[in-house]
């Protein structure tokens, strides 16, 4: 009878402990939206790595057979790691990205590294020889400003790694690569590519390319690099000002301002009403990939222009890749009912390409930050809430970590909200809510204490 009862409160624990530590889950009372999240789930945390794995821990984030992590995809797939739970994993990549930037590299980092901790070696032979997008610093500065807002942790902002590879980024690199925001069209064609040059050796020619779209081969300026250095900029400046530096914030948000202002000056191409996505070393103006970084971004201003893009990008197949940023940039602009469609295609077992590692990231940031509109601010540890969903859904989000604790969220349609604080500290909560027009409204922000719910209404 003892061993019985040892043995039942033995598989209690296991149970109990399972329970504890299963993670994020989501309900919801549409059974579609309810799969699609455990579909996402189960494939992002499929692709985190083996605990003896010499590089510490990591996710895949870039070709899967390559057992790997790029600067482009952890950059996207970093805030569904913090979801999933994955901030180890992140914070490991993240410093090794940043640990790892060197003038010999002309101040870019390994834009891939393996499992073994090593610079892969489909894109890195040597310090002269490699790949690299360089767009990837500025995703990088970005990304570590979006992690210290949503977890709290300063090592993002503050840490000496960090802010060495953030101040290089905004100085030297700029000026090694020649990025400046009035010499973007002139910008001499491959700046500091190694001597003898070779144009049909990819490591030369990719070696500092100046765009995320990697299929122009004469490509001198890509509309995304533009974006990207004005938003990490922006980031930069966010930094700064949380330090106390406002004069240098002030003027790299001025600095910053003026790429923000070329995209519009320079790119936007009224007989097609659509942004221009890469300048070429004959000096022409083309269309490729790059409109979805545009928004990923943020770095165009309200209005018309924007929402041309917008549709440009909805009327239109994309790859894989591509895709699986649409999730939360279409519930971030309006786009509720074409969202709900690509969370359901992206998870969709016949879709092509759905296991590249960034999709079911994507798919879970589009659930959390899009759908149920989370945003986290560890400056002022507030929580911002709003329901982006079919007006009678109800959805729940359990357990979610975020600025160091852990909150559920339940929208009941687009009329009321319960947030329950599940950690040991108070929350800051901002509730908002999506009136008939599609317009935000804002109530007023309320703290919510440890082991509490509260629930608000629209009315």
């Amino acid at each position: 009878m003892k061993r019985i009862f040892f043995l039942y409160f033995f598989i209690s624990l296991c149970y109990g402990a399972y329970a504890q530590n299963s993670g994020v889950t989501f309900k919801s009372s549409d059974a579609a939206l309810q799969t699609a999240f455990s579909r996402a789930k189960e494939m992002a945390l499929s692709y985190k790595g083996k605990p003896a794995d010499p590089v510490g821990p990591w996710y895949e984030s870039a070709l899967p057979p390559r057992s790997a992590f790029c600067m482009r995809d952890v950059a996207h797939q970093s805030i569904g790691g913090e979801i999933l739970g994955l901030s180890k994993e992140n914070k490991n990549m993240l410093r090794l990205f940043v640990n790892n930037i060197s003038e010999s590299k002309d101040w870019c980092s390994y834009w891939e590294i393996n499992h073994l901790g090593k610079p892969a070696v489909e894109d890195y032979r040597n310090d002269k020889e490699f790949w690299y997008n360089l767009n990837a610093n500025f995703d990088i500065l970005n990304t570590g400003w979006k992690l210290y807002l949503w977890t709290g942790d300063e090592e993002y902002i503050k840490g000496a790694g960090f802010e060495h590879f953030y101040e290089k980024s905004v100085t030297d690199y700029i000026d090694r690569w020649v990025l400046q925001a009035d010499s973007l069209l002139s910008r001499p064609t491959h700046p500091n590519a190694p001597v003898p040059f070779n144009i049909e050796d990819s490591f030369h020619r990719c070696r500092g390319l100046p765009s995320y779209s990697e299929g122009v081969p004469n490509i001198k300026m890509g509309v995304d690099l533009v974006g990207a250095i004005y938003r990490g900029l922006m980031s930069y400046a966010s930094i700064l000002e949380l330090k106390g530096q406002r004069d240098r914030a002030k003027l790299f948000r001025e600095k910053a301002a003026r790429y923000q202002k070329s995209i519009d000056d320079l790119w936007w191409n009224d007989s097609v009403s659509r942004y221009n996505t890469f300048y070429s070393n004959d000096h022409k103006f083309g269309m490729e990939e790059g409109d979805t970084f545009l928004l990923w971004f943020d770095a165009l201003k309200e209005g018309p222009r924007k929402e041309k893009t917008i549709q440009y990008l909805l009327s239109r197949d994309w790859n894989i890749e591509n895709l699986s940023y649409f999730p939360l940039i279409m519930y971030q602009n309006g786009q509720i009912e074409k969202a709900y469609d690509y969370m359901l295609h992206l998870t969709n077992p016949t879709t092509s390409r759905r296991e590249y590692p960034e999709v079911s990231f994507g798919v879970v940031k589009g659930f959390v930050e899009g759908l149920m509109g989370v945003e986290a601010d560890a400056r002022f540890n507030q929580v911002t809430t709003l329901y982006r969903g079919k007006k009678e859904t109800i959805v729940e989000l359990k357990d979610l970590p975020v600025l160091s604790t852990s909150i559920s969220i339940k929208h009941e349609g687009n009329k009321v909200t319960t947030l329950t604080n599940n950690g040991k500290k108070k929350i800051l909560w901002q509730p908002k809510f999506l009136d008939d027009k599609g317009k935000t409204i804002t109530k007023k922000a309320v703290w919510v204490k440890p082991g509490s719910s509260l629930t608000l209404s629209k009315v």
